[in-house]
């Protein structure tokens, strides 16, 4: 069996960390560079970037859009240099909706799941080929405690962080024999720029889903409120980063680890009633 591990002796470790403009890709950033990584990051536009961070350098990538994804792959691969494979991909970039599930339409649910899903996945299988020739990497990807505790209103979110969740947990048995390692890490509420691009869909104030959208609407404002820094997201997957034989899931913050271990005990009604009282849904 290949090991999993740092980089080859003489040289500083790789990283790639998609949405690295601000929250917990731009904590990833400098949390890696002061680990001693070369680091290439993410964002739309890096000629808009008002606050980039030192010593990061950075392509320009739109999950949702495959040509992005191919060419942000090879460019980072290049400024990179000789490597050949990154060591460390963090795909954090996303996209967070709020909307009822009949009043969703396609075109949105296909857009939620190019950006969270497919472009995270087509991304790790273009830095593949450099870490099974290697023979070591790690791919961390950044769901969301909701995939472990759905909520109403949230259901293109929840379901594509799902979706995610189960990609990375089937193929960490295929790629762990080769020497790459993946896991996920499962944040609740943190200050990310997640609150102010949130995309929604708000119901017209006579349909029936208007008062649980307003619920679900305020409940998930006061967690904004009440959000965590990203940095302990941040120097969580710097260990991970460590680690020869990660877990399958980590959950991040004060409470979400033992939120997570509760999970297990819990029935799916009664996790169910659970969400729908904390997001006022009863």
């Amino acid at each position: 069996m290949a090991t999993s591990g740092a980089a080859p002796a003489g040289r500083a470790p790789t990283a790639l960390v998609t949405g690295a403009s601000s929250g917990i890709g731009r904590a990833c950033a400098v949390a890696l560079r002061a680990a001693g990584y070369q680091v290439v990051g993410t964002c739309r536009d890096p000629q808009r970037l008002a606050d980039p961070v030192d010593g990061v350098r950075y392509v320009s990538l739109e999950l949702g859009d495959m040509a992005s994804v191919e060419a942000a792959a090879a460019e980072a691969l290049a400024l990179l240099g000789d490597v050949g494979a990154v060591d460390l991909l963090v795909n954090n970039a996303g996209e967070s909706w709020v909307g009822s599930f009949e009043e969703t339409d396609a075109e949105t649910l296909a857009r939620v799941f190019a950006v969270n899903v497919i472009g995270s996945v087509r991304l790790t299988q273009l830095m593949l080929p450099g870490m099974r020739a290697r023979g070591s990497g790690h791919v961390v990807m950044v769901g969301s405690l909701l995939a472990e505790f759905p909520v109403g209103y949230r259901s293109a979110y929840v379901a594509s962080k799902a979706a995610l969740r189960g990609f990375t947990l089937a193929a960490r048995q295929e790629l762990g024999p080769l020497g790459v390692r993946l896991c996920i890490v499962e944040p609740a509420y943190y200050r990310t720029g997640v609150r102010q691009n949130r995309k929604a869909r708000q119901p017209a104030p006579d349909s029936p889903y208007a008062a649980g959208y307003a619920a679900v609407a305020k409940a998930t404002a006061a967690g904004d409120d009440k959000a965590g820094d990203p940095a302990d997201v941040a120097a969580r997957i710097v260990e991970i980063a460590g680690d020869p034989d990660p877990a399958p899931i980590y959950a991040v913050g004060r409470t979400e680890p033992f939120l997570l271990q509760a999970r297990r005990f819990l029935s799916n009604r009664t996790v169910e009633r659970l969400m729908m009282r904390r997001y006022g849904l009863r």
